[in-house]
């Protein structure tokens, strides 16, 4: 399989690193000293599961310079989404998979728009790494989980050859019949923990011990679970208590990487992991007063 990661940040360095550690023809798309490094030196990877260095490693700027690729693996920070869409065209090839593995909920529909809704899989990741230097990765939570499926239909052939490709690589990997469920239920914790990760500047474990940030976080998972159900996903009744068990039990040092650009001063995502609860629950009827102020409150950081 011939395999395309567009977005060699956090999540397409690591995973990418994984499918070229196992001899999987992989390229990486980079730009300036991230690429000119893992171009010099190959992509270089530290992980709480075992470090790697993977090199030579093939990597380049311009996406035509590729070929037609088998799998897309797309995972940019989402407000590159559109304008990387149009950057894969030259490498989608009638047969060609598209797999997102970006934040929020929307990313599938902004891609399919580009290159066309049939080379599309729907994909869920669960993972904390960033790029520390260029040609650097650090991955350091304990989970590593990948969920894919097919956006309209059943489980089918080109799901079950994606799945191969990761198989035997350590992470968790699963395929569903129901994508959209998947990812709302995602998105219940990653935006609100997003949110008041870029709002308290603090780790997880700081802001979900505190009761008042704790009910806030409650009411925004709560508006989001209600914005799923009128866009008619199914989401399990107790998707608000999971997610809040599941917040309780990761490593307490954790930052959303939201937080880790806010913090940074670099651009962040905030339409697609905030914005986007508001705008889906206005076409609904849904009030979303807790996202609406989050919105306001970090809309200020992205002008300033």
């Amino acid at each position: 399989m011939k395999i395309a990661i567009m977005g060699t940040g956090g999540v397409g360095a690591y995973y990418g690193g994984l499918l070229a550690k196992k001899g999987l023809d992989v390229t990486f798309i980079a730009r300036g000293a991230h690429l000119q490094a893992i171009q010099a030196n190959g992509l270089q990877v530290k992980s709480i599961h075992g470090d790697f260095v993977i090199s030579p490693a093939k990597a380049v700027s311009d996406p035509a310079e590729i070929g037609p690729a088998d799998l897309v693996l797309f995972c940019t920070k989402a407000y590159d989404t559109q304008s990387a869409a149009q950057l894969i065209l030259p490498i989608v090839g009638p047969q060609t998979m598209v797999l997102s593995l970006q934040n929020g909920i929307d990313s599938a529909e902004q891609i399919g728009a580009v290159i066309g809704m049939e080379h599309l899989l729907g994909g869920a990741t669960w993972i904390s790494a960033a790029i520390e230097a260029p040609g650097v990765l650090r991955q350091v939570s304990q989970f590593r989980r990948i969920v894919i499926g097919e956006l309209a239909g059943p489980l089918s052939a080109r799901v079950r050859a994606v799945a191969e490709a990761f198989d035997g690589m350590g992470i968790t990997f699963e395929v569903s019949e129901n994508i959209l469920k998947v990812l709302w239920t995602k998105f219940v914790f990653i935006s609100a923990v997003s949110g008041l990760g870029a709002l308290t500047r603090r780790p997880i474990g700081d802001f979900r011990a505190v009761p008042e940030t704790r009910a806030l976080m409650n009411v925004l998972m709560r508006e989001i679970e209600s914005v799923a159900r009128a866009h008619s996903v199914s989401l399990d009744a107790d998707v608000v208590e999971k997610t809040l068990a599941f917040v309780d039990n990761v490593d307490a040092r954790i930052k959303p990487s939201m937080q880790l650009d806010v913090e940074a001063g670099r651009r962040f995502e905030l339409d697609a992991l905030v914005g986007v609860v508001r705008r889906k629950g206005r076409e609904r009827g849904i009030p979303t007063p807790a996202s609406d102020f989050v919105y306001a409150v970090l809309l200020a950081c992205l002008s300033g």
